[in-house]
């Protein structure tokens, strides 16, 4: 576990969610690795200059701790279980046609691969991109990794696998959420944050994807729980969890689901901080008011201060006066910062609303600069660090 003092620089604490867009020549060498028409070893060759380009700008930011983008990974959700969205090197016991575990606003929808056997094992851990991302490096680096209650959707809602319970399967899960965690520490990461995207989401009820309607989230909260068990007081102070409306295709999926139907239940989580969308919120008073009402003494709380589906950069002076607004409801010595969302958490990401890939990947890096500076003003303004 990398010693890193996360006031360094900035006073408040400020660190990314973890995806970036990849360049659309990236993009293209995944289709073209589907298509069976260039080598593994052709795909991760741009994969890897996708990464030390990410790290490199990342660190040109003035960013104190950086993330490699997840420029390796299908997707935030399905990095272990599979190379590539479209399913090539699915792990075993998995198949084509699981459930959706999302339908965003645009009315795109993504689906999960189906689980037909166990057990459930990881093809990759996190730290396996994270040892190669390493070298790039000069600053610290952030790593994130899928919650167990995403993958718990693996398992369909209502049939049983033949041979494999939902208690032995969830028993898997736990084991290799724990172990993804233990290896990226391991590796090098100086803090590692779970996305909990599903949580916001289980409690919309949309008659479309029924697991949303299943009165899940306390169930999320526990399996999140089992796994935090499984550290030190002292490492849970460095694992955070993140959670967010969705975002893909610049489109998100529960943007509409009244914050305070999750908060109270998310900061049972026994996580040391939390990574919370909140740019894009209408209302943000009354979220911050509820983080202040609902999170403890024990816990930071990392405000999203960019919205990511949005290809205008908000100023430094604006992101310093939406954390001075916080710290009305939020203790100043908890608040950190971050983005609303990963950018890109999906490897096949159009970016309609910026025009292409790789202008929201110049748009993201201007807002992480601005993040870290309006950061940094905010600090000095409320006297922290």
């Amino acid at each position: 576990m990398t010693d890193y003092d996360p006031r360094t620089d900035t006073g408040i604490p400020t660190e990314p969610v973890g995806s970036l867009p990849r360049p659309a020549k990236l993009q293209e060498a995944y289709a073209e690795y589907d298509a069976g028409n260039i080598s593994k070893e052709d795909l991760e060759t741009q994969q890897d200059a996708a990464v030390k380009d990410s790290i490199e700008r990342g660190e040109a930011t003035g960013a104190p701790i950086i993330s490699d983008g997840e420029q390796r990974w299908s997707s935030f959700a399905t990095y272990p279980i599979t190379d590539t969205l479209a399913g090539t090197g699915l792990a075993p016991n998995l198949g084509p046609g699981g459930q959706f575990f999302a339908i965003f606003a645009d009315g795109h929808g993504r689906q999960l691969p189906k689980l037909t056997g166990g057990p459930l094992k990881y093809n990759h851990y996190a730290a396996d991109s994270l040892a190669k991302s390493l070298p790039f490096a000069t600053k610290p680096l952030k790593q994130a990794v899928i919650a167990p209650s995403m993958l718990a959707l693996l398992y369909p809602l209502s049939d049983p696998v033949p041979g494999y319970s939902r208690e032995e399967f969830e028993e898997d899960i736990v084991q290799e959420c724990t172990t993804d965690i233990r290896k990226a520490f391991e590796t090098g990461a100086a803090r590692v944050s779970i996305d909990f995207t599903e949580g916001r989401l289980a409690t919309r009820e949309d008659p479309r994807n029924p697991w949303t309607g299943a009165g899940l989230l306390p169930h999320f909260i526990d399996l999140n729980n089992r796994v935090l068990a499984n550290f030190s007081d002292e490492e849970r102070t460095k694992i955070g969890i993140h959670t967010c409306p969705g975002g893909d295709r610049d489109s998100v999926h529960s943007a509409d689901v009244p914050y305070n139907n999750l908060l109270p239940e998310m900061f049972k989580i026994n996580a040391g901080y939390f990574l919370i969308q909140l740019a894009s919120e209408r209302d943000r008073d009354s979220v911050y008011e509820s983080i202040g009402q609902h999170s403890r003494d024990d816990q930071m709380c990392y405000i999203g201060v960019t919205v990511t589906q949005s290809p205008r950069p908000e100023s430094a002076q604006e992101i310093c006066d939406q954390i001075l607004r916080a710290a009305d409801f939020i203790p100043k010595e908890r608040l950190g910062t971050t983005d609303d969302c990963g950018f890109s958490p999906f490897s096949i990401d159009e970016k309609p609303n910026h025009g292409s890939p790789d202008y929201a990947r110049e748009i993201a890096f201007q807002k992480i600069a601005n993040r870290v500076e309006g950061t940094r003003r905010a600090a000095e303004k409320l006297g922290v660090g």
